[in-house]
């Protein structure tokens, strides 16, 4: 199982990028796909979660400006953010969390946002 995301970029403060994450190979039921940042010098957050049931979950620090979804027939889970902040600047890591209790993590996209 493999993990692809994308999306991210450099992009001035007040802007928006939408992140992708998409799952190849086969997974055994997904329970939670999430979105987790790491930025420079700082442990890895997570940013956002969402359920099977399709329950979310953000950090203080982006609710309001991010919107997770996910398309299960298509395996990938999708990051909306809006109004950027120069502190949202960080690698960006998706991690799907199985029934089963395995997790997958992709490989990280850089989101930077310039003052």
């Amino acid at each position: 199982v493999q993990l692809q995301a994308s999306g991210g970029g450099l992009v001035q403060a007040g802007g928006s990028l939408r992140l992708s994450c998409v799952a190849s190979g086969r997974i055994f039921s997904i329970k939670a796909m999430e979105w987790h940042r790491q930025a420079p010098g700082k442990q890895r957050e997570l940013v956002a979660a969402i359920t099977s049931g399709g329950s979310t979950n953000y950090a203080d620090s982006v609710k309001g400006r991010c919107t997770i979804s996910r398309d299960d027939a298509k395996n990938t889970v999708y990051l909306q953010m809006n109004s950027l902040k120069p502190e949202d600047t960080a690698v960006y890591y998706c991690r799907f969390v199985s029934v089963r209790g395995s997790n997958y993590w992709g490989q990280g996209t850089l989101v930077t946002v310039s003052s």
